[in-house]
């Protein structure tokens, strides 16, 4: 997938540059051309975050249910290496190569805990790392351990179902976000295509003001305005506008800074294409 993204993007960019040169395309078009490139280049990584964000949450999803089916094996007396064992061979979707190796190595002779750590390690999960440290120490002290893996499930259980509560919560918020910030695109647009052209008019009328002053020997010289120079920073400030909103909507909508690095990638391209296509098709 990236080296496909990669040799489409650079196929994009070299058609780009050469009909550019060739004269026959303006720098807009260019631009927006070659925009479309690199987002052919960049887009198979961030799909790849999305899809390694999505994994994590399969396996915390289907780590609660193997915590449920190994909690109901042992309550029904068969040892906690035994149960274990017995479920190697159901489905738990990604998670499923862990609990294998897991059950393999139980049956080689290594010991649970030190199984058990290699787990934590392979799925490298938070809230998997600390519910297998709960069901190793409960295994090593004895006692009800039964009871301690059915904790263990009702605790994840717990933090999935606030986890899922918080999204739902938290969805308007970013339908909201996304929203605002196209807003933003479309005022730097009317600012950009209405109001900076006027600017560069009383610019002109400046100019002939100090002409003629200047006929009179005042002195005064007019200003000159630029459409196409006060505008062009309005790009640079829209992609930052939405590289920083969409790692602020990953924080409050999943808890994490990197899971909003594709929601930055979203906005930078809606803000990108929709800029460069807007002076390539309206023009400045």
């Amino acid at each position: 997938m990236h080296w496909i993204g990669i040799i489409a993007g650079a196929l994009v960019l070299v058609a780009d540059i050469l009909v550019y040169f060739l004269g026959a395309s303006n720098f807009s078009l260019a631009l927006f051309i070659g925009g479309i490139g690199i987002i052919a280049i960049v887009a198979p990584f961030i799909m790849g975050i999305v899809l390694v964000n999505r994994e994590e949450e399969e396996v915390s999803s289907m780590f609660l249910e193997f915590s449920r089916n190994l909690a109901e094996s042992v309550s029904a007396g068969t040892p906690i290496s035994k149960s274990i064992v017995n479920m190697k061979e159901r489905n738990y979707g990604p998670l499923s190569p862990s609990v294998i190796k897991l059950a393999n190595q139980i049956e080689l002779g290594i010991p649970l805990d030190r199984a058990f750590e290699n787990f934590a390690e392979d799925v490298d999960n938070p809230v998997i790392s600390r519910a297998v440290a709960l069901i190793s120490e409960a295994e090593k002290a004895g006692g009800e351990i039964g009871y301690i893996l059915e904790s263990v499930a009702k605790s994840i259980s717990e933090v999935e179902k606030l986890k899922k509560e918080r999204k739902a919560a938290i969805y308007n918020l970013v339908v909201q976000g996304y929203i605002i910030f196209l807003i933003f695109i479309g005022i730097m647009l009317v600012m950009k295509f209405k109001i900076l052209p006027i600017t560069s008019q009383i610019g002109s009328l400046g100019d002939i003001g100090a002409s003629l002053t200047s006929a009179a020997n005042i002195g005064i010289k007019g200003a000159s305005f630029s459409a196409a120079e006060l505008s062009r920073p309005f790009l640079y400030l829209i992609l930052a506008q939405g590289f920083f909103a969409g790692l602020t909507i990953g924080k409050l909508a999943e808890g994490s800074v990197k899971a909003g690095i594709k929601h930055s990638f979203i906005l930078m391209i809606l803000a990108f294409l929709i800029s460069t296509g807007a002076d390539a098709f309206i023009g400045a």
